[in-house]
């Protein structure tokens, strides 16, 4: 059986242990939030154009294709060489997808309109295996790469069982007994 493989827009990262896929229109900020995590201490898999191939019926792992190897496009900067820049520790050479951070442009009138206290979130499909995704609206003044760890985070707590909402709900509810 031949390999499944597929290439994806965004940018590939290794944040707090996982492959986080930061994924969204051209512009809107990626590789910005990217180079923020860097200095931040995470470590680049690949830019614009990372490589996935399903290694297990619920595993796929990400790579960058040999041209893009240490390399960020960010505009108005241009490409630079994350391990020119940051050293060896800034870039890593594969990572098994576990996240996809979704950014998406919001007005502040789009933002009132979300959840308060479930994240947006629902799974995205990558060679058949459903990977969770979470909307992370972007606005002016809004902290990306805090919001972005955050995100990591509180996905790490879900996947061990515990979620937030629920148990915010349960104590307020508790509170009004």
């Amino acid at each position: 059986m031949a390999k499944q493989t597929t290439t994806l827009h965004g940018v590939f990262m290794e944040v707090m242990g996982l492959g986080v896929l930061l994924s969204g229109v051209s512009g809107v900020g990626k590789s910005e939030l990217a180079l923020e995590l860097l200095t931040r201490g995470h470590r680049l898999i690949a830019d614009d154009a990372p490589i996935f191939s399903r290694l297990a019926e619920d595993v796929v792992e990400g790579v960058c294709p040999p041209p893009l190897h240490d390399f960020l496009e960010v505009r108005g900067l241009g490409v630079i060489n994350v391990r020119a820049m940051y050293g060896d520790g800034a870039i890593t050479d594969r990572a098994v997808l576990q996240l996809v951070v979704h950014l998406q442009w919001m007005r502040d009138d789009e933002l009132v309109n979300l959840d308060r206290l479930r994240a947006s979130k629902d799974d995205v499909r990558v060679l058949g295996v459903a990977v969770p995704r979470i909307l992370l609206p972007v606005a002016a003044g809004r902290e990306l790469a805090v919001l972005a760890e955050a995100a990591v985070r509180s996905h790490m707590l879900a996947v061990g069982g515990y979620d937030a909402a629920e148990d915010f709900t349960r104590r307020q509810q508790r509170y009004m007994s």
